[in-house]
C-alpha cells in the first residue's frame, strides 16, 4: 500500500545499523529506496550492498525527498536529526503534484513519537515502530521477522501507512499509548533482558553451591522451558510455584540471609524478587501497577 499514491512510495534511509538495513530490506518489495544515509562511508556501502538498491548520500543535505523516512539511528540522535530536517524544508518535501507532506517514523522502544515534533509542527505524519525482535544480525532478524509483534503509535495518518506496509511482511502490530511508551519499553526490559540477568545470576549462585559445571546448562534449560510453557498456559500467576507461592515465610527468610552471605547485591535481590512474587500469587487479578 502506497502512503500518498497509488505508486510505490519513495523512501528514504538514515542511519544504516542492523535496524535499518533489516526493515529496509524488507519493506524494499513495496517501496523504492532512494537515499541511503550513515556518517561512515563504509557504512553506506554495506547499506547499499546488503538492501541491493539506493544511493549513498554523504549528508542529509544530499537526500532527495521521499514519501516516507526512517529514522534509524541511536535514541539520543533521533531529535537532532529530526530539528535538521525540520529546518531543511521544503527541500525534503515531495515537489509532484497533489503530493502530501511525507511520513517519518523512527524505532525506540523507549521514545515516542513526540521526539518527532519538529517534523509533525511542520506537517510530516510522524510515528514510532517498535518491533519485538533480536537484530543481532540482519540476515538472521529477515528470516525471523515474520510473526514479529510490532509496537505502534502515532499520528492516524502515520499508522495508516505503516500498518499496511509491516503486516504485507508478516507483522503483527499492536498500539500502545504513546505518554506510556517508557513504561512499556521497561516492561520488555523486565521480559527479556533481566531473565537473562537472573540466569546469570543463577548459575553463579549453582557453581559456588557445588554444582557440576557440566549440569549449568541442562539445570537452566529444563527450568526455563517449564517456566515458560506454564506462563505462556497459565499465565504468571498460576504458573509461580516456589516458597513465596506456598507462603512459606521461614524459609524465604532464611534463603534470603544465605543469599545475601552469598552476595549482597543478589540479596537484595532477592528480597525484592519474593516480595514481588508474594504480591504477584496474593493480587486478585492481573497487576495493573499500584499508586
Amino acid at each position: 500500500m502506497a502512503p500518498h499514491s497509488l505508486t510505490r512510495p519513495t523512501f528514504n534511509l538514515i542511519g544504516c545499523g542492523r535496524v535499518g538495513l533489516t526493515l529496509t530490506r524488507l519493506l524494499s518489495d513495496q517501496v523504492t529506496v532512494q537515499g541511503l544515509y550513515a556518517p561512515r562511508a563504509a557504512s553506506r556501502q554495506a547499506a547499499l550492498d546488503f538492501i541491493g538498491s539506493g544511493t549513498p548520500c554523504t549528508g542529509l543535505a544530499e537526500m532527495p525527498s521521499a514519501d516516507l523516512w526512517l529514522l534509524a539511528v541511536p535514541d539520543s540522535h533521533i531529535a537532532p536529526v529530526a530539528t535538521q530536517l525540520a529546518e531543511q524544508l521544503p527541500t525534503r518535501v515531495p515537489s509532484r503534484v497533489g503530493a502530501k507532506p511525507p511520513m517519518v517514523f523512527h524505532c525506540s522502544g523507549f521514545l515516542s513519537s513526540a521526539v518527532l515534533s519538529p517534523l509533525a509542527e511542520r506537517g510530516w505524519a510522524t510515528a514510532s515502530l517498535h518491533p519485538v525482535l533480536s537484530f543481532a544480525s540482519p540476515a538472521l532478524a529477515i528470516q525471523q521477522f515474520a510473526g514479529t509483534p510490532c509496537a505502534l503509535e502515532g499520528s492516524p495518518a502515520a499508522l495508516a501507512v505503516l500498518r499496511p506496509l509491516f503486516e504485507h511482511l508478516g507483522a503483527r502490530c499492536f498500539g500502545i499509548l504513546a505518554e506510556q511508551k517508557a513504561l512499556y519499553h521497561a516492561a520488555a526490559v523486565f521480559s527479556n533482558n533481566f531473565t537473562v540477568v537472573l540466569q546469570g545470576m543463577a548459575q553463579a549462585a549453582w557453581q559456588s553451591a557445588g554444582v557440576p559445571s557440566e549440569w549449568l546448562t541442562p539445570l537452566t534449560e529444563a527450568l526455563l522451558n517449564s517456566a515458560t510453557t506454564n506462563v505462556l498456559a497459565l499465565g504468571p500467576q498460576a504458573a509461580l510455584t516456589g516458597p513465596a507461592a506456598r507462603g512459606d515465610q521461614a524459609v524465604l527468610q532464611q534463603q534470603a540471609q544465605v543469599v545475601q552471605q552469598w552476595d549482597p547485591l543478589s540479596g537484595q535481590a532477592y528480597q525484592v524478587m519474593s516480595e514481588l512474587a508474594q504480591r504477584l500469587k496474593s493480587a486478585p487479578r492481573p497487576l495493573t501497577g499500584s499508586k
